[in-house]
């Protein structure tokens, strides 16, 4: 059954939409931008003179290719505190082919992309909400500090686009990396346009159990699917489906914890922030945006997603 938004969902974004006023301007020159060359393996830059720590500090050293193991990869990615250092290891196994290697590097893109079309302003960004005083504006500059510490080393020129990371996401899905291919579902850019494909691609992804793909799909299962005949409306079409697919993700082994990329990019890009700094996605989930009376509703919800992991998405 549909949800009605909560009053306290109301109040905790009502502060965010204010703070999204700074920032907002520069998503949109992100979107705008052309395509640039991806970071290169190993690939030195000339330094940027700005007033952001390790700006002026580009690693030059020689890059050997990560490990293939992508359980590994992942969690090397959320713990990694030098994403710049992380996308040239990337880079290299990218560039012969690996196709997951591919995918985490536009999830790299993705990340740092906001901070790297322009560290000084994103710094500047940051300090002016955390001055701003209001409910959620030091959590959000908490959380965009962090991005700002893990991605520095980033500079313009390395062409961090929307172009850069479907080029990436497409380079990924065609060898076969299935949130990669969920993703681009998500991107407006699926591999194929067919009713069909995108019904069959969602059962793949149920099927799989696969967390990251789980995540990367959930959007495309939110709002976005609103009156999509192709799809089960039990698990499409609202608001609360795309929090459902995300919580199922958490379930499956994403790493939903207070700092993890889930919980940052809520907080760093939209002002959607926990005011417990040590509350993990789901709990903040059902605290702040799921009312009470839907608690259910969406444990239904989440529970059918994930059994369908054993089975198939048949049921």
């Amino acid at each position: 059954m549909p949800f009605a938004v909560s009053r306290k969902t109301w109040l905790l974004l009502a502060p965010a939409a204010l703070l999204l006023g700074v920032v907002g301007y520069r998503a949109l020159l992100l979107a705008a931008a052309p395509a640039l060359p991806p970071v290169a393996a190993g690939a030195a830059a000339t330094p940027v003179a700005m007033d952001v720590p390790d700006q002026d500090q580009r690693r030059r050293s020689s890059v050997q290719a990560v490990p293939a193991t992508s359980p590994e990869r992942r969690a090397a990615l959320e713990r990694s505190p030098d994403l710049y250092r992380t996308a040239q290891q990337l880079s290299a196994a990218a560039a012969q082919g690996d196709a997951d290697a591919s995918w985490l590097l536009s999830r790299i893109y993705d990340y740092c992309a906001g901070y790297a079309m322009d560290p000084a302003g994103y710094a500047a960004d940051t300090r002016a909400i955390d001055a701003a005083q209001l409910p959620m504006s030091a959590r959000m500059a908490v959380a965009r500090a962090r991005v700002g510490r893990r991605c520095a080393g980033f500079v313009p020129g390395d062409g961090l686009t929307r172009q850069a990371i479907v080029a990436q996401r497409v380079r990924a899905a065609r060898g076969g990396n299935l949130a990669a291919e969920a993703a681009l579902l998500t991107l407006g850019q699926p591999l194929q346009s067919s009713a069909g494909y995108k019904r069959h691609l969602v059962e793949r992804v149920r099927a799989s159990g696969d967390p990251d793909a789980y995540l990367a799909l959930a959007p495309a299962m939110g709002l976005a699917a609103s009156g999509d005949d192709s799809l089960d409306e039990r698990i499409a079409g609202t608001a609360f489906t795309e929090l459902a697919w995300q919580l199922a993700a958490c379930r499956l082994g994403l790493d939903c914890g207070p700092d993890s990329e889930l919980m940052t990019r809520y907080c760093a890009n939209g002002g959607i922030c926990s005011p417990d700094p040590t509350q993990d996605f789901s709990s903040f989930v059902y605290d702040a945006a799921v009312p009470r009376q839907g608690t259910d509703t969406m444990n239904e919800m989440v529970n059918k997603l994930v059994e369908t992991t054993a089975t198939g998405a048949g049921s």
